[in-house]
């Protein structure tokens, strides 16, 4: 399974000395605990017709985006991940993570976007893409916003989403009025741009959302 690639002078774009750990005590228990409960129900969501109806709510660059629970790996804390970067890299590859044994491609996806970088912070996460994708890839998102119905939104005609990518061209809203992005890591996966992160690779933007 390939790993991104990212050649040429190391960059701090991401550096793991900037993350920051958590507090030791009552906070760090109650903070693993929502993990854990959020996993399983991302693997029970997995299991059965849920799969169908619910997608994991996350926060990129202000945007609340969706994300296709089939399409993730697994969710992990930010601040724990040593994150190396590499040589010549475009600003939004933060570098290579160790993560189960192998070695990782770690991508800030709201910069990809062309949205501000994500502000290291205890909220922070990184989701790995799901093996099925066949590209050893994770995401860093602001914050992980839980499991959302999809039956309870409806289409929005955006004006902008024209020239939104083929990976992020469906708008919803919720009952509460909330807008979101649904993304397509699958189509993501295969982007040309996303698939080379080095300098050299291609000038012109054409999936910035």
């Amino acid at each position: 399974m390939p790993t991104m690639p990212g050649p040429g002078v190391p960059t701090a774009a991401y550096p793991s000395a900037a993350m920051p750990s958590f507090e030791t005590g009552a906070r760090q228990g109650r903070l693993r605990q929502y993990q854990l409960q959020l996993i399983e129900r991302i693997q029970a969501a997995r299991s059965g017709a849920l799969a169908a109806r619910k997608e994991l709510g996350v926060m990129l660059g202000g945007r609340p985006c969706l994300l296709d629970l089939t399409q993730l790996g697994e969710i992990v804390i930010a601040a724990g991940v040593q994150i190396q970067g590499v040589p010549l890299a475009q600003d939004w590859y933060l570098g290579l993570a160790a993560m189960r044994g192998r070695l990782t491609g770690v991508v800030d996806l709201a910069r990809y976007m062309g949205e501000a970088a994500c502000v290291p912070g205890n909220h922070c996460r990184i989701i790995t893409f799901s093996p099925r994708l066949g590209l050893n890839c994770a995401l860093l998102v602001e914050r992980v916003l839980g499991l959302r119905q999809l039956r309870t939104m409806q289409p929005v005609q955006d004006a902008a989403q024209g020239v939104f990518p083929a990976w992020a061209a469906q708008a919803l809203r919720d009952g509460e009025g909330q807008q979101w992005l649904r993304l397509d890591l699958a189509q993501l996966a295969q982007a040309e741009r996303f698939l080379d992160a080095g300098f050299g690779g291609l000038p012109d933007h054409k999936d910035i959302c």
